[in-house]
């Protein structure tokens, strides 16, 4: 279990290095710090003002190298946690009034996170293919159409189609003539990207959910096209549903119902 940072009050708020070293996992440590002394500062235990270690005491402190140290520090001073003050150190920013959108960086790595993605992507796509259906231009339906058709050549030629999946999507989301689709899919893309590489990997295995994924896409195409948005966030919200399935049919994931994603909590919770 990783060891809080706590905050020493004093003139110059320092934050105390733990006694006893807290070792990261070897996998994206940079992440990892980071995330961990975010929510150091998300909880309060870190406040406006207080000065971190320097970065020789958060390795030792971690058992990381500098390099890693840095690149944590970068990625807070990047979501506006912490700002440097030269020749002072790094202090723990003031609360923004709005906070940047981020998320966990687990979201990256995790099979169960894969599914919880699905979840956010069934709720997001199925109204903006609703949306799409009433307002997308000519021009925007054949974009989606276009977008189809280069999924079916980059797995012609043995590619897994991510980008071209993305694309369509993408496509959907600047059908719907609202900008701010848009700029959440690019922020999304990021966390996406890895999702679809294993729903996509797995779905490759089998021809049938190929085929399934190829039929589905083009079922939420004709939808809008046909400006029917209640069968548009239908086949949207299926297409979603499919996903999950042939992730658990091809043995990716376990079904999680309501114990699963109870029991997912209880173990995010006692690891921090």
């Amino acid at each position: 279990m990783l060891h809080s940072l706590i905050a020493a009050r004093a003139a110059v708020p320092t934050v105390v290095v733990p006694t006893a070293p807290s070792r990261l996992m070897p996998q994206r440590l940079s992440d990892r710090l980071a995330a961990l002394l975010g929510e150091q500062i998300d909880s309060g235990a870190l406040r406006p003002g207080d000065r971190l270690p320097t970065e020789a005491q958060i390795a030792s402190a971690h058992g990381v190298s500098r390099t890693v140290v840095r690149e944590a520090v970068h990625q807070l001073k990047s979501r506006q946690l912490v700002v440097s003050r030269q020749g002072s150190g790094v202090f723990v920013a003031p609360t923004p009034l709005n906070k940047p959108l981020a998320f966990d960086p687990a979201v990256l790595g995790s099979l169960q996170a894969v599914v919880h993605v699905v979840e956010l992507r069934r709720v997001i796509e199925s109204e903006m293919a609703a949306l799409a259906a009433e307002r997308a231009t000519r021009a925007q339906i054949a974009t989606m159409r276009r977008a189809l058709k280069a999924i079916d050549v980059a797995v012609a030629a043995g590619h897994d189609g991510v980008a071209e999946d993305l694309a369509f999507h993408r496509a959907i989301g600047e059908a719907t003539g609202n900008p701010q689709f848009t700029l959440l899919l690019g922020f999304l893309e990021q966390y996406l990207r890895e999702g679809m590489r294993i729903t996509r990997g797995n779905e490759a295995r089998r021809l049938d959910f190929m085929e399934a994924v190829r039929l589905e896409h083009r079922a939420i195409a004709e939808a809008i096209a046909a400006r029917d948005p209640a069968l548009a966030r239908k086949r949207a919200r299926e297409h979603m549903l499919h996903s999950e399935r042939r992730l658990i049919e091809g043995g990716v994931i376990a079904k999680l119902g309501r114990s699963g994603a109870a029991e997912t909590q209880r173990k995010r919770s006692s690891s921090k």
